[in-house]
Order: C-alpha cells, then sequence, then structure tokens
C-alpha cells in the first residue's frame, strides 16, 4: 500500500486489553496483513458487535460498523451487498459469534457473502469477567460455572465444514507470521471465509495457554486436501491435537453474484437511483 503507515503497530493509541493478550497478535497480523495485500483504509470495512474481540476495529484506520452483540455478520453481509467493491471483514469473539450471533452464523455459511469472518476463540468471554463461552471445554470452571460447566463445547469449524462454508480455518494467535498468511488467504477467496484463532485469555482462562496452544497444536501438511469435505472433517473433529490452517476450501456462487441479493437489479444498491416511492409504497409494489 501506498502509506504502509496507517497500519503500522509504533502508535496503537490507547488500547484496553489486558497486557499479555492474545489479542494484541491478531491486531498485528491484521494490520500486516491488509499493508500485504496493498490495501488502502477507505477500500476495507471491519464490522463488529460486543466484546473485547469486537474492539479490534476501534484500534485500525479503516471504516469500521460497530453494532449488537451477535450482529456483526448480518451487518457485514449487507455493507457488502450495498458495495461489492470493498473488503468486509466480521470481527468478534467465541461469544459474540458462536453465542449471541449463533443463528447469524448458520445462516451467513449458508448465504455465503464474500466476507472474511475473523473469530477471536479464547474460550471465554472476557469482557464480562470470565464466564463459560460457547467453546469452553467440558468442566470449565468460571464465575457462572464454579464446579465447571456441564455443556459440551461447541466446535465450530465441524459446524462450518458439514454446511459446506466457502473457506474453514483455524490459526494460533501467538504465531503472528501463519496468522497473517491465513488471513490473507480469507481475504482473498471469494465467498464467506472463517478464521477460527485461538487466542489466550490471559486474566480469565487459565487453562489455555500461550504454552497450552504451542504444545496441542500442528500445521496440516501439503498431503491435505482441502477440497476433501471428509477430510476437512476428520481434522475438524479432532480433539487430542488441534490442526491449524486452512482445512477446508468449497467454491461456490456468492450471495452477491445471485439474483437472490438484488432481485431483478444486478446493479448493486449504492448504484442504483433512490427510489421515490416511500418505503410502505415501494414494499407493496415489491411483493405483490
Amino acid at each position: 500500500m501506498k502509506d504502509p503507515a496507517i497500519f503500522d503497530m509504533e502508535n496503537p493509541g490507547e488500547i484496553s486489553w489486558c497486557p499479555g493478550c492474545g489479542d494484541f497478535h491478531i491486531l498485528e497480523a491484521l494490520k500486516k496483513a491488509l499493508a500485504e495485500l496493498d490495501l488502502e483504509p477507505h477500500q476495507v470495512v471491519a464490522v463488529s458487535g460486543i466484546g473485547q474481540a469486537a474492539k479490534l476495529p476501534h484500534y485500525m484506520r479503516c471504516h469500521f460498523f460497530n453494532g449488537l452483540h451477535g450482529r456483526a455478520l448480518s451487518h457485514a453481509t449487507a455493507i457488502k451487498v450495498s458495495n461489492p467493491e470493498l473488503v468486509v471483514l466480521a470481527i468478534g469473539g467465541d461469544g459474540d459469534m458462536y453465542g449471541e450471533g449463533g443463528n447469524h452464523f448458520l445462516h451467513t455459511i449458508r448465504r455465503n457473502p464474500d466476507i472474511a469472518n475473523f473469530v477471536h476463540n479464547n474460550m471465554v468471554y472476557g469482557l464480562t469477567k470470565g464466564q463459560a463461552s460457547p467453546t469452553s471445554p467440558l468442566g470449565f470452571r468460571s464465575p457462572t460455572s464454579p464446579e465447571g460447566t456441564s455443556n459440551l463445547p461447541m466446535n465450530p469449524l465441524a459446524v462450518a465444514i458439514s454446511l459446506g462454508a466457502a473457506f474453514v480455518a483455524r490459526a494460533f494467535s501467538g504465531d503472528v507470521d501463519k496468522t497473517k498468511e491465513i488471513m490473507k488467504r480469507a481475504i482473498l477467496h471469494r465467498g464467506y471465509a472463517l478464521v477460527d484463532i485461538l487466542q489466550p485469555c490471559v486474566s480469565f482462562n487459565k487453562v489455555n495457554t500461550f504454552k497450552w496452544y504451542r504444545d496441542n497444536t500442528y500445521y496440516v501438511g501439503p498431503e491435505h486436501n482441502p477440497r476433501d469435505p471428509q477430510a476437512a472433517l476428520a481434522l475438524a473433529l479432532q480433539a487430542d491435537r488441534w490442526p491449524l490452517g486452512v482445512l477446508f476450501v468449497n467454491p461456490h456462487p456468492t450471495f452477491e453474484e445471485t439474483r437472490s441479493a438484488y432481485g431483478d437489479d444486478a446493479r448493486p444498491l449504492f448504484r442504483r437511483p433512490r427510489d421515490p416511492r416511500g418505503v410502505r409504497e415501494f414494499l407493496e409494489a415489491h411483493y405483490r
């Protein structure tokens, strides 16, 4: 890009994350990814909901939309449909995306908008002081489950693969360079791209630490065929050591490329003339 300092970490301003938080590594990786893709700030929109991870767009110089808890994917889809020329990123934590936003997660995969979904998965609700999240392991102790949670954790990768997502990957925030490369592939991929990023919470998750992730993860090798859904699902379901890298690639038409996004007018919304009719008249004519 013309001015790489725009995405530089030298002067990030005031950041409210805890010292040592894995979110800092994700922010660094994303800024490097955008700079290496030669993207200017006006070309990028970062969309988020509520939570510590959802604060990330506040620390970048680009367009951003900060909405309600769990609604980032629906807002990101609307923005991409309105102007497909934008690079749209949906950013949030495991609670925001898989808990409050679980229904949007499922149906965004089905619609396949051309957006990249970066999920900071620390397996805990960090903003609200450590409650168990949808991805917390069985038996995880928290203020709301002092004897350990009895719920089985959600497997977002397996869910996404089984629904035929266009791109599914897992990264580890402690490896900034590899995370950056996975982010770049997700942004360049046409269609919905999920990157589940394992991110240690140094304040409220004392189990899944940086060392724990280094000891319990590995990168998939070149022998893995990401076009094979069965092989991808088998990797996603591994419980002993968790695979990192691109697990599944499934190209198919995006939401913006189908008539369902635009009706009879193929032009994106921002290029259409403003309809002189009121909302009621427009809806009556459209659904008549």
